[in-house]
């Protein structure tokens, strides 16, 4: 099983240098090479005669050949690496069935996350060691805030970020299966909670809306320094601390939210062999920004992802039901669905005047909150 790693890494001064550089080499490679694909491609559009179409092999043969005499004191597997990456680009661009996925842009240097990939890179001594180019001198292996968990590494992606920079370093491990429990949930996710059989979770608690509200406050800061001053706003001093203190809280909000998803699928998958969640469609949801904005702090998306390869790690069932099952409509005791003006919407119910978060069959007359009632709708397709 391939498993991932990200740890903080520890450079000297001589390899800051040398992750910078390769940093901004993996950015020009990219841009030449989406470049000379696009080149590539006019060509074949007027002439498929005498120029075949794009493909990895060609573009990456074509840069290798016009290869500057300062490239070759870069890792060669960068070069290789980045035409790999923008080729799998295209293919998913292409690809019907990933209908989120853009068109390849260019990458520029004023992005926050920079970075690169190799896969030569090496675990000695407890360090990290990376390939070394030909011509260089100073070499050193890179230590690492955090213990590694692998002796051997598959692809390492070094990316910096504020001046700190992270691996993000995949290899393989064998990992026994969980005990069996015998039991089984659902869970209704939901905008800052979520619901399941042995009550609810919150993901946007407290300290994290504090977080959400310093950073609500800095974009406004910026916002009125540009408007004020223009172009001329990024060069002041205080204009960098504004912003420096926007993206510390930034990554101080992703972490927390993503150890709390972390630990809540491992509960998850530790006490339940049976998992049943929602296929949402949560592009189509976003009707508003306000709505938007909770849904993506809400991490439906990750949640789902995270769940997902953890019940394959540990062989647990997970479960999705379809889109177009109706979980909160239908009346967990007797089934009865709700249609047309019964339904319940967002403001609740206007002909019969109940809440959004009240759920009253009109059949049975069986009473219950709508998020639990949708939890037991969706416990029914566990096998």
């Amino acid at each position: 099983m391939i498993k991932t790693q990200v740890v903080e890494l520890r450079p000297n001064k001589t390899m800051r240098k040398q992750l910078d550089n390769l940093c901004d080499y993996r950015r020009y490679c990219w841009n030449l090479a989406l470049a000379t694909w696009q080149t590539m491609y006019d060509a074949h559009t007027l002439n498929k005669t005498d120029n075949p179409s794009p493909n990895e092999r060609r573009v990456r043969d074509e840069l290798v050949a016009n290869k500057a005499d300062w490239q070759f004191s870069l890792s060669a597997r960068c070069l290789q690496l980045t035409v790999k990456d923008l080729a799998n680009a295209w293919k998913a661009f292409f690809d019907k069935a990933q209908t989120d996925w853009s068109k390849p842009q260019f990458k520029s240097k004023k992005n926050i996350r920079q970075g690169f990939k190799t896969d030569r890179a090496k675990v000695i001594n407890d360090k990290l060691r990376l390939d070394k180019p030909k011509n260089i001198s100073s070499w050193y292996n890179i230590s690492t805030y955090e213990k590694l968990k692998m002796t051997q590494i598959k692809i390492a992606s070094i990316f910096r970020e504020r001046h700190h920079y992270y691996a993000a370093l995949s290899y393989e491990e064998d990992i026994p299966a969980k005990t069996k429990t015998g039991t089984k949930t659902a869970i209704d996710v939901n905008v800052g909670h979520f619901n399941y059989t042995e009550g609810q979770i919150s993901v946007l608690p407290t300290k994290l809306q504090k977080i959400y509200k310093r950073i609500k406050h800095y974009q406004k800061v910026l916002a009125r320094k540009r408007k004020i001053n223009g172009k001329l706003a990024t060069q002041s001093n205080n204009y960098v601390q504004v912003r420096t203190k926007l993206q510390r809280d930034y990554r101080k909000a992703a972490n927390i939210q993503n150890d709390l998803l972390q630990k809540f699928t491992t509960y998850l998958v530790n006490n339940y062999d049976q998992i049943v969640i929602e296929d949402l469609q949560v592009k189509k949801m976003m009707m508003s920004h306000v709505a938007s904005k909770g849904m993506q702090r809400s991490l439906f998306g990750k949640f789902r992802q995270v769940l997902t390869y953890k019940c394959e790690w540990y062989k647990k069932g997970l479960i999705l039901a379809d889109k177009t099952y109706p979980s909160t409509q239908r009346c967990a005791k007797c089934g009865y669905v709700k249609t047309g003006d019964e339904k319940i919407t967002l403001s609740g119910n206007k002909k019969y005047g109940t809440k959004h978060n009240e759920y009253v069959c009109y059949k049975c007359g069986y009473q219950n909150d709508r998020d639990d009632n949708a939890v037991l709708n969706l416990l029914v397709l566990a096998k």
